[in-house]
């Protein structure tokens, strides 16, 4: 993706760019997508009922994936505690929502797909929470 671009050129950060952070930014987006299409497939499946909770569990993941990539994308000001703390709730939210598709991952392709970019996006948002320094202004 472009964020790295973007961000590094925000005339507020002159440069001076968290990688981690943009990767966590740019899993966001992407497990944001994923959730949302895994959401979909699962309507289609014949055993919807049974499906649910991975339902609403990767359009939970979707939302605050997106939020999270949304508030961590800002450069003007600073609100470091809150993308701090959207970090560690999109984390959540992602580990949730892979161990629910991990669950049927062996009948249905999308949640495993889902799953694995679930735990990418963990990993990475966990990674970035790490990289901030949360302090008040």
């Amino acid at each position: 993706m472009h964020i790295a671009s973007m961000i590094g050129s925000h005339p507020h950060v002159q440069g001076n760019i968290n990688d981690t952070l943009i990767r966590a930014i740019e899993e966001a987006y992407a497990c944001a997508a994923t959730c949302r299409i895994c959401a979909d497939a699962c309507l289609g499946e014949a055993m919807v009922a049974d499906l649910t909770q991975c339902i609403r569990l990767n359009l939970d993941c979707a939302d605050v994936c997106a939020a999270t990539a949304a508030v961590a994308g800002r450069r003007t000001g600073s609100n470091e505690a809150v993308i701090k703390w959207m970090l560690k709730v999109c984390a959540e939210a992602c580990a949730a929502c892979a161990a629910d598709c991990e669950q049927h991952a062996g009948m249905h392709e999308h949640c495993r797909i889902c799953a694995e970019h679930c735990r990418r996006c963990e990993q990475a948002c966990r990674e970035a929470a790490e990289t901030i320094t949360a302090s008040r202004s």
